[in-house]
């Protein structure tokens, strides 16, 4: 094999080489593209509004073919269900949000589509609407918790993925702005779902009001924060991907119109659009309304960027943030390529710091130590100096009691001699009476 030139790759830490000839793993893509036709694709769509803003219009318009069932049908089968319940005498239901999901499989140039059409009939319909987003966000993460048990199986050849892949938000064209029930909506969901904001019914408003009503659904949304899907570009795009992408993102959010009717123009063509008593308004013109626009992004150009950001980015969110509510820790250091000297330096670092916070603990320890002899010394010295001042107060008194009793010894012994010869002479004189009487007796 003839080796090619080998540079260093930046960052990576890894070698570029480029091949003198032709090895064949290019045609990868090629092999991709055929299992994809085999297997095909799955797609679950998601619409949101009010009753009356044409969403199972757009769909069948979308789609070209009927996957939702027309109003006809629809009040058919409400007013069978409302007649049942009359007739057992049960009591009417109240208007709440509902989570209905219709399924199609559709073939177009051998390419297979399973859609999935999920519809929330009764969204917005309530006198009180402060909660109308919570049954719609609740099936959202239903579907995120099912794909993760999936996941978690011990067989996982067969896993079904019904996650929501786009959001369609259809914005009641009132020409003010975004209606408290759409931000409250929006801010609840966007970091659960791939939201796409539509003006819906925008045949009634004129030109100029449609880019004022952008303009104000654009500050609303980019006022509360909230995050829309936009297509992006990146290097390996080509100049005509980019400035399609531009163009798109321009015309967000889509003011588009359906009809599933075909009418005929003045040249005797017939094209997809809605007779007015002024004139037509043609579905997929560009100058009449964003249908296109939304068509291309949806379905041409990023069906797949808005199915990898459902599985990388929203559902994996989603999936750590319930792991790790459950208590599940991972360890980074797991399976990560590391070098050995860096490893080494930074053990060192890590030892370093141990034995300098090891070392201020001893120190700490050392300081209270010798605080607290300190403190015993200062006291023993304290008590000593007490006993000491006892003991020189008892000396002292016991001194003066001494020198009382030596003083009154020295006063007895030193009486005057005269007083002491007269007292003994007086005792013994000789020829006295008292002597020979004494003597007489003997």
């Amino acid at each position: 094999m003839r080796s090619g030139n080998q540079s260093q790759a930046a960052g990576s830490g890894g070698v570029k080489k480029k091949m003198n000839g032709y090895v064949g793993f290019s045609n990868y893509p090629n092999q991709e593209h055929r299992r994809s036709i085999k297997r095909g694709f799955n797609f679950t769509l998601m619409v949101v509004g009010e009753s009356g803003l044409g969403k199972s219009t757009l769909i069948n318009t979308l789609f070209e073919s009927k996957v939702y069932p027309t109003k006809e049908e629809i009040a058919t089968s409400s007013a069978a269900a409302a007649a049942a319940a009359a007739a057992s005498g049960g009591p009417q239901a109240a208007k709440t949000v509902e989570i209905t999901s219709v399924s199609a499989e559709i073939n177009e140039n051998n390419v297979k589509l399973r859609l999935s059409v999920v519809d929330t009939p009764g969204f917005g319909d309530s006198i009180n609407n402060d909660s109308a987003w919570k049954p719609i966000l609740e099936n959202i993460e239903s579907r995120f918790d099912a794909y993760l048990a999936q996941e978690n199986r011990v067989n996982r050849s067969k896993i079904v993925d019904n996650r929501v892949n786009a959001l369609l938000y259809f914005i009641k064209p009132t020409g003010h702005g975004l209606r408290a029930v759409d931000i409250e909506f929006m801010r609840n969901l966007h970091n659960k779902v791939n939201l796409i904001p539509v003006i819906a019914r925008a045949d009634t408003l004129t030109p100029q009001e449609v880019e004022q009503f952008k303009a104000r659904v654009l500050a609303d949304i980019n006022f509360h924060g909230i995050q829309i899907f936009r297509p992006v570009s990146d290097q390996f795009d080509d100049p005509d991907t980019i400035a399609d992408n531009k163009a798109i993102a321009s015309k967000i959010p889509f003011a588009v119109i359906g009809s599933e009717k075909f009418v005929e123009r003045a040249d005797g063509t017939r094209v997809r659009g809605r007779q007015y008593p002024w004139g037509i308004i043609e579905v997929e013109n560009e100058q009449h309304n964003d249908f296109v626009s939304l068509r291309q992004m949806l379905l041409r150009t990023h069906m797949e960027e808005l199915r990898d950001a459902t599985d990388v980015a929203l559902y994996e969110t989603y999936r750590t943030q319930k792991l790790l509510a459950l208590g599940h820790v991972q360890d980074n250091g797991v399976f990560r390529e590391f070098n050995p000297r860096q490893q080494l330096e930074e053990e060192e670092k890590v030892h370093a710091a141990k034995m300098q916070k090891l070392e201020a603990e001893m120190a700490a320890v050392f300081r209270q130590k010798v605080q607290e002899k300190e403190g015993k010394l200062k006291q023993s010295e304290e008590e000593l100096h007490s006993r000491h001042q006892q003991m020189k107060t008892v000396l002292e008194k016991q001194r003066a009691e001494l020198e009382e009793k030596k003083g009154r010894v020295g006063s007895v012994e030193h009486a005057p001699v005269s007083h002491q010869m007269g007292v003994q002479a007086e005792a013994v004189v000789p020829g006295s009476k008292d002597n020979k009487k004494k003597r007489g007796f003997f």
